[in-house]
């Protein structure tokens, strides 16, 4: 059985459902997994680095799934920032040996947001290529066949529906803990 960390905001707990609606639940359900998840509602990157150690490291994982980003941009950090604590809570983990996981944040339904959220998950994809990293790609998880977005996935354009949970957990390419 492996260990894995789930750090993030809101759409890592499961809000409004809680953590039972989750996509971790049904990842350490398919996996048998002990899943640990430390989502924070209302949480940026800059908090969970900040809490990075204890929420992560103290546990002495084998992986941890980093998905944020979605909060920061809502909040205008700037996307330099925001990728600068990305890196250092890659970092960290790196220095402990713990195997890093980018989850690609999920959509937001507000175009000048997503945009800006659009440059964290191509920085994620770029950064993840180069350090030989492992890919979540949640984002999809909202987009019919044609790219067209799902909002009926959405409560309020931005947090998952039950459905929207259960559909980013099916994007999860299972293989990585292994």
């Amino acid at each position: 059985m492996k260990k894995i960390v789930c750090i993030g905001d809101s759409i890592t707990y499961g809000f409004p459902y809680g953590e039972e609606a989750s996509w971790t639940r049904l990842l350490a359900e398919a996996t048998g997994h002990l899943i640990i998840n430390k989502g924070i509602n209302g949480n940026t990157t800059g908090d969970m680095l900040n809490r990075f150690s204890r929420d992560v490291l103290a546990h002495d994982p084998d992986y941890v799934i980093i998905m944020g980003g979605a909060n920061d941009v809502v909040w205008r950090e700037s996307v330099d920032r925001i990728t600068w604590h990305l890196n250092e809570m890659y970092k960290l983990a790196a220095q402990k040996g713990i195997k890093v996981v980018f989850g690609l944040p999920t959509p937001i339904d507000y175009d000048e947001s997503e945009r800006r959220l659009q440059r964290v998950r191509d920085w994620m994809i770029k950064f993840a290529a180069a350090n030989n990293l492992a890919t979540i790609d949640f984002h999809r998880a909202f987009f019919d066949a044609e790219g067209i977005l799902q909002e009926e996935l959405l409560l309020d354009g931005a947090h998952p529906t039950r459905e929207g949970y259960r559909r980013m957990f099916e994007v999860i390419p299972l293989e990585i803990f292994r």
